[in-house]
């Protein structure tokens, strides 16, 4: 059976590559009979593993060592909690946030829990079409916390605001897509599933020196100082997860990096965006100054036709096509592993669908 167009938003395609090994490692890791799934994240084995997929992390980012890299597990949820209770003070903690769609609310929902939230922005009434930009954060905030790519409704964020506090970060569905200037954030956090490896592991990059300032009693696991102190093995970390995504950073570094994949992530948006404006059946959600690379969010304008149009893409071998489902339509996600092939199947079946 040939392999399916994938555009899932998540858990996310990967390169084929990444598989092969992923399946090898299962059967023997390194040619020492044993599974990648059941070795000790101890052994001699697994934590030159653990090591490697934090310093990729550094490197492909252009960070010193005033950085650290974890991998912890809970998904990017979690961090909605971490980050408040490392980083916001115990007595009148107070942050700011930017609301921009269904995940950066759940960080205010969390943050909320811990002390005063304020948000800066929002386009919640307006359905999160666009990205808020006429705001000011004040340096009386403890933090600010934005969501980098907003995948259900196909918004990116293009720049990020200069701030008089820390700048924190959710890059979880556009992680290593584009080259950014990472020193500029004091926190960055991402699900590995949407862009940087499978379901399972989260990546934190945090700058070491904005820690144990809260005066704030931090329940272990949620302690960023202290899975530093046990280099992100403060308990069993997700072993195989963090393998995989060792194994898709290494491709990534090894075909040039973020600079090329970027490249690569344009020439796919620039493809089905093109199409979407020329063909007067489908229509985006957001604005075009704010649309992402890597989540095309549009719709059918004549619904009569879904039915049709369903069976079509379908018919062409492409999957993950649903939007999702707070928001109706179509969703193409296309991350760093997709290829322009597939673009092109997707945009050649909307230029026959009529």
């Amino acid at each position: 059976m040939s392999k399916k167009h994938n555009f899932s938003a998540g858990p996310c395609i990967l390169p084929e590559e990444v598989f092969e090994k992923s399946a090898e490692a299962i059967l023997d890791f390194n040619g020492i009979g044993l599974s990648i799934l059941e070795i000790s994240h101890r052994s001699k084995d697994f934590v030159p593993v653990m090591d490697e997929a934090r310093a990729i992390v550094k490197r492909l980012m252009n960070l010193n060592d005033d950085y650290e890299v974890l991998y912890v597990g809970g998904g990017a949820s979690l961090q909605f909690l971490m980050v408040p209770f490392n980083l916001m003070k115990a007595k009148n903690g107070k942050a700011a946030y930017l609301d921009t769609g269904t995940w950066a609310a759940g960080a205010i929902k969390e943050a909320k829990k811990l002390g005063t939230v304020d948000v800066v922005g929002s386009s919640k009434a307006e359905n999160y079409s666009h990205i808020p930009k006429d705001y000011t954060v004040g340096n009386e905030y403890d933090y600010y916390h934005c969501t980098s790519n907003n995948t259900i409704y196909g918004t990116q964020m293009k720049t990020f605001p200069k701030v008089d506090t820390l700048l924190i970060c959710d890059m979880s569905s556009d992680i290593f897509s584009r080259q950014i200037d990472f020193s500029q954030f004091d926190v960055i956090y991402a699900g590995a599933q949407k862009n940087m490896g499978p379901a399972g592991v989260t990546m934190v990059v945090v700058k070491k020196e904005i820690l144990g300032k809260t005066g704030r009693d931090i329940p272990s696991y949620l302690d960023y100082s202290l899975h530093i102190a046990k280099e992100s093995m403060f308990n069993t970390p997700p072993v195989f997860p963090v393998y995989a995504t060792l194994l898709t950073l290494q491709h990534l570094e090894k075909n040039g990096g973020i600079a090329a994949a970027e490249k690569r992530n344009e020439a796919k948006a620039e493809l089905l965006y093109h199409e979407i404006d020329r063909n007067p059946l489908f229509e985006t959600f957001c604005s075009k100054e704010d649309r992402s690379l890597m989540n095309v969010s549009f719709k059918l304008l004549d619904e009569s036709k879904k039915e049709a149009f369903d069976a079509a893409w379908k018919e062409a071998g492409i999957n993950g096509l649903n939007g999702h489902r707070s928001l109706g339509g179509y969703r193409a996600s296309l991350y760093n592993a997709l290829p322009i092939e597939s673009v092109q199947v997707l945009v050649d079946v909307m230029v026959g669908f009529n």
